[in-house]
């Protein structure tokens, strides 16, 4: 198979993560729970996969973050956890659902305000409509920092300097850029960021983070057994214990570092040249096929790996399905959980045919979707 997926969860995963799941799963204790070996032994993976973050992120506390199951997850902790009833958000019309429908559930409680950006067809929005939309009561902007639809980058530096500014916090949705993007917390004026730990980080599934900033003290939306404290009725009121509550992941967080280490020693620089040049190419060539319709900015500067086309009328979904079974290409249809994306782009009722390129991709499956794709719309003339 030739996988272009990699915006849902990257395949493969270097070989150092298998390898070091299944260690870990046959020598694994109780991380935190106990003083025997097996529970030390887990604890110095977790706290070594949080240093590998702080370093790819520049985060200089690794008690600042904090492993979840997945992005949607992380948002979710930040969302609730930051907000008071009675405030303002400011997010965009590109938002994942992990992003807009917390969001929107909270609004429809009338528990805060929200001010939905508009973007232009491909993605982009205007820095200066966001600082116009900020209110005396406004407490987050939060933001993806690249389109799970189109690849469209965000401004984040720019936006998050307006927050720093504003005296606003800064939640950054880095589902699709952690680890094939650079991101520095600081210089990106970051006050929150979500990540996940199977897709550009190259971990398993189930694994993701938050980073908390240090002059933030999140509400916990859960409490429970954290090894600490443990004489106390009361959560824990320190990081990372006071949003880490239960057993966690152990073997997916080992897996994690080892996927971040990888990320780390090949350099996020050159996976994103790596990506952007599969991009220029696929660009390049599916731009000519007629009847073909590319979402997003041509411009590699403007955008990540994630490409989207539709063919002419024909379904988004019988396209991804051709390409599947008779070219043996895995591409995702549909709407891509983001029906705001669509909406901005124009798609909502068509969706689109989504290419997740990633690291493991090579020039030579690229050539084989761009054939492909001219075959299917070829036939749909």
């Amino acid at each position: 198979m030739i996988y272009f997926d990699n915006a849902a969860t990257s395949y493969p995963k270097p070989e150092s993560v298998y390898d070091e799941i299944d260690r870990v799963m046959r020598y694994c204790g109780n991380p935190g729970r106990g003083s025997h070996r097996l529970a030390i032994e887990s604890g110095k993976h977790i706290l070594e996969a949080r240093q590998e973050l702080c370093n790819l992120f520049n985060i200089s506390d690794p008690m600042r973050i904090v492993f979840t199951l997945n992005t949607t997850d992380s948002l979710n902790i930040a969302i609730k956890g930051i907000l008071n009833e009675g405030d303002h958000v400011i997010t965009s019309s590109m938002e994942h659902n992990s992003m807009i429908r917390p969001l929107i559930a909270l609004r429809d409680r009338n528990y805060i305000e929200l001010t939905v950006v508009k973007c232009d067809e491909k993605g982009n929005i205007d820095v200066e409509d966001v600082r116009k939309s900020i209110k005396k009561n406004t407490k987050l902007i939060a933001m993806i920092h690249a389109s799970n639809v189109t690849g469209t980058l965000m401004p984040i530096r720019e936006i998050g300097s307006i927050a720093r500014e504003m005296g606003i916090y800064f939640l950054v949705d880095a589902a699709q850029t952690a680890g094939s993007y650079p991101i520095d917390v600081e210089k990106d004026n970051i006050d929150l960021l979500a990540f996940p730990g199977h897709k550009s980080l190259l971990g398993p599934q189930g694994t993701g983070g938050l980073y908390v900033g240090d002059t933030i003290k999140l509400k916990t939306i859960k409490e429970g057994g954290t090894g600490s404290n443990s004489e106390n009725i009361h959560q824990p009121d320190m990081m990372p214990d006071m949003l880490e509550s239960g057993t966690p992941n152990t073997p997916g967080i080992a897996g994690l570092k080892e996927g971040v280490r990888f990320v780390r020693n090949v350099g996020v620089e050159n996976i994103l040249n790596h990506e952007s040049m599969l991009v220029r190419r696929f660009i390049d060539g599916v731009k000519e096929i007629p009847n073909l319709i590319l979402y997003g900015n041509e411009d590699l500067k403007k955008r990540v790996g994630v490409v989207s086309v539709n063919i002419n009328d024909i379904d988004s979904g019988e396209v991804s399905y051709i390409l599947d079974k008779a070219f043996d290409i895995a591409t995702r249809s549909g709407l891509h959980c983001s029906s705001l994306a669509h909406q901005t782009i124009g798609t909502i009722k068509t969706g689109t045919v989504r290419f997740g390129i990633g690291y493991f991709n090579t020039e030579d499956e690229v050539d084989k979707a761009i054939e492909a794709l001219y075959i299917i719309a070829k036939q749909a003339v």
